[in-house]
């Protein structure tokens, strides 16, 4: 049974100067706590969110049962990150649509939302906003800071920026750096909001309109990376959805994967907003730790002092193994301690978020590990 989650923020008046050159003044951040801080201040454990998730990464809010957080079964009392042991943070990244500041928000230069004046964001900019907040709740060093896919990215990234404060980064399902074909899906789904009428060059809240349209397709190309081939295949087949003949239609819906990719693209379409997906995504884009250093992961990653868990899915085609092993030889270059492990699974990138027994046991004992490192200090 999950807990009771209580969403928290924290408003920040100093600039917070962004890898553009744009500065962000006047924001807030959003972010939930688990457990308890302990004594020493050492026990903190910073999760940070994929692209379509927010800081309710565990439990669920009071009186809404179907509230529970997007990584519930990886955190919480018993869970892998034990809650009983750490106290786990999970913040909104600013530019979201989930209650830290973002394109929605009112502009205090102009009085009017955001909308496409929000600047542009870097996952440096997330984990800079980030290290404020945990300097305002006192948290000097992190036990470890976990993330998944896009929060694979920042953990990496804590790693570079602020070494001294990093005892342990797990890095799953993640990737130095997106490959050229990443980009371009990221790219067709901007297509699709930007050129949806909607849109109104991102500033569509003036007009009471949200591009659905853009955001649905924008969905359904994303959805296809996240899952492999077979588990398609193993789902739908070429099953049609009412089970008759053909209908020979060029509109309506034949096969249930059809059914399927609309339906996600419907929900989506609901609670995200365009603005945030088009900057979540250029953040993607933009983040390559090696651009300073001529393209060498080894040279990129010189400075970090942390330990590393990194895991990899095998049929994870949109952030492959081999790009985490791309980490795990640059880190063993600069003679790091790493852990790695590639998990044989059907279920593609978003096997991440499900309960494979062999990805939560290593997640699980390596936690328990920094735990018993927190007694033994």
């Amino acid at each position: 049974m999950s807990f009771i989650a209580v969403p928290q923020s924290l408003s920040f008046q100093d600039p917070l100067r962004l890898a553009s050159g744009a500065t962000l003044h006047n924001y807030k951040l959003v972010y939930e706590t688990y457990g308890t801080l302990n004594a020493d201040r050492s026990n903190a454990v910073l999760v940070c969110h994929a692209l379509n998730a927010s800081h309710h990464v565990a439990g669920a809010y009071a009186g809404q049962p179907k509230s529970v957080g997007w990584w519930d079964n990886m955190i919480g009392p018993g869970r892998p990150v034990d809650t009983d042991r750490f106290f786990v943070i999970c913040v909104n990244n600013i530019g979201s649509c989930f209650g830290s500041t973002g394109p929605m928000h009112l502009n205090p230069d102009s009085g009017r939302a955001y909308g496409a004046d929000f600047p542009v964001l870097t996952v440096e900019d997330w984990v800079n906003s980030q290290a404020r907040l945990l300097d305002r709740l006192g948290i000097g060093r992190l036990a470890a800071v976990l993330g998944g896919s896009m929060g694979g990215m920042q953990a990496l990234s804590w790693s570079l920026q602020f070494p001294d404060r990093v005892q342990h980064a797990v890095v799953i399902a993640s990737a130095p750096s997106l490959t050229a074909e990443n980009i371009a899906f990221n790219e067709v789904a901007r297509r699709a909001i930007v050129t949806d009428p909607d849109f109104h060059g991102g500033h569509f809240y003036e007009h009471g309109a949200v591009p659905r349209r853009g955001l649905r397709i924008a969905r359904m190309i994303g959805h296809i990376t996240y899952v492999s081939d077979d588990a398609l295949t193993q789902k739908f087949g070429r099953r049609l959805r009412e089970r008759l003949d053909l209908k020979y239609s060029l509109q309506d819906i034949e096969f249930e994967i059809e059914s399927y990719l609309r339906h996600q693209g419907e929900k989506f379409s609901d609670y995200f907003d365009a603005n945030t997906y088009l900057l979540i995504t250029r953040a993607l884009d933009y983040f390559d730790p090696t651009r300073a250093y001529d393209g060498h992961l080894a040279r990129a990653l010189a400075g970090t002092s942390a330990r590393f868990l990194v895991i990899s899915f095998t049929t994870d085609w949109r952030f492959s193994p081999q790009r985490s092993r791309e980490i795990v030889k640059a880190l063993l270059d600069n003679r790091r301690r790493v852990s790695y492990m590639e998990i044989n699974t059907p279920h593609g990138h978003d096997a991440f978020l499900l309960d494979d027994p062999r990805y939560m046991g290593a997640v699980r004992s390596y936690f328990a590990n920094v735990a018993r490192e927190l007694t033994r200090a």
